[in-house]
């Protein structure tokens, strides 16, 4: 009785200790460029998250290694609930491409919640013939040894895909890696590469303007505006497939319970901000409203994405370290 009377009033000191959090600004680590995608996300998201925190956001920007400089510092930063971790999919695909990883991704980190989910899209040259995913089909298969399957560099939201539709197609194609998107996608319309697979924000102005052929989206159902004609991989016979390029929140490994449920409250507020679901669309990206906003299934969802990355970028060979 006495031990649990104790652990009672331990508990209760320790949230106490931590009940003004926060009281000073709190810094949103972005791994990544000012500019690029998960930069406008954490942006979009500090504005959302300001009123409910009841404190001032800060970006910073530690780009480099493909996430993982960013996310190493915030994995050793002190844990308090002052800096925070907003990344992408790389948190699951970096463990396999990245052989002397500094940080464990399911053991450093505190799960705050999952943001949101950026579809991908199967794109090609606009002078490739065929004009639907059944034609596609064909022709890859009567051009075995020919493709040249274009991605934005190692590690990439395209180069991910495209490993993984390759495995699941089980067919070998030459992948073109380049310095971004933007290189990547003026040589796919100009007909230098066949095919690539990349996410809506960078690929919907170009079908739109039917500057290159779309055939297809990688999540599990049809996505809704102008690309809602499109099938999706699963449908067209590749069951299963879903690829998405998704952002969580994370914090270092220990910070207390206290603050990381405020975090967590503010977190699934923000997500329902309306103006932040405007910033969001504009971008192509889905706020995510199930069960991983939850700090467990979070952590479960990204346990799931490692071993669904790491037996494909092991396949095939090709690491960034």
């Amino acid at each position: 009785m006495k031990k649990i009377l104790l652990a009672a009033v331990a508990a209760l000191t320790a949230g106490a200790a931590w009940a003004d959090y926060p009281d000073k600004p709190v810094t949103i680590v972005v791994p990544f460029a000012a500019g690029g995608p998960t930069d406008k996300v954490a942006r979009d998201l500090a504005e959302a998250l300001r009123k409910p925190l009841n404190a001032t956001l800060v970006i910073e920007n530690v780009g480099g290694a493909g996430g993982t400089l960013g996310a190493t510092k915030v994995s050793k930063a002190a844990p308090d609930g002052y800096t925070l971790l907003l990344h992408h999919i790389g948190m699951s695909t970096s463990p396999a491409l990245y052989r002397n990883l500094q940080y464990k991704t399911l053991d450093d980190f505190e799960y705050l919640g999952l943001v949101n989910e950026v579809p991908m899209t199967l794109i090609s040259r606009p002078s490739l013939p065929a004009n639907n995913y059944a034609e596609l089909l064909k022709w890859l298969g009567a051009n075995k040894g020919k493709i040249n399957l274009a991605n934005a560099g190692l590690g990439s939201a395209s180069h991910l895909c495209g490993l993984l539709y390759m495995s699941t197609l089980k067919m070998d194609m030459t992948t073109v890696p380049y310095k971004g998107t933007g290189p990547a996608m003026t040589d796919l319309i100009g007909g230098q590469v066949d095919i690539m697979c990349d996410q809506t924000t960078n690929t919907t102005t170009q079908i739109e303007g039917g500057k290159v052929k779309a055939f297809a989206v990688s999540t599990p159902k049809r996505l809704s505006g102008s690309l809602s004609k499109l099938p999706t991989l699963d449908e067209s016979g590749m069951k299963g497939f879903n690829v998405t390029i998704w952002h969580g929140l994370y914090a270092p490994k220990g910070t207390p319970k206290a603050v990381l449920d405020k975090i967590n409250t503010a977190l699934k507020t923000a997500l329902k901000d309306p103006e932040f679901h405007k910033r969001e669309e504009a971008l192509g990206a889905v706020i995510v409203t199930d069960a991983r906003v939850n700090p467990a299934e979070h952590k479960k969802f990204v346990s799931d994405e490692i071993n669904k990355w790491t037996p494909v970028i092991k396949a095939a060979g090709q690491y960034a370290d």
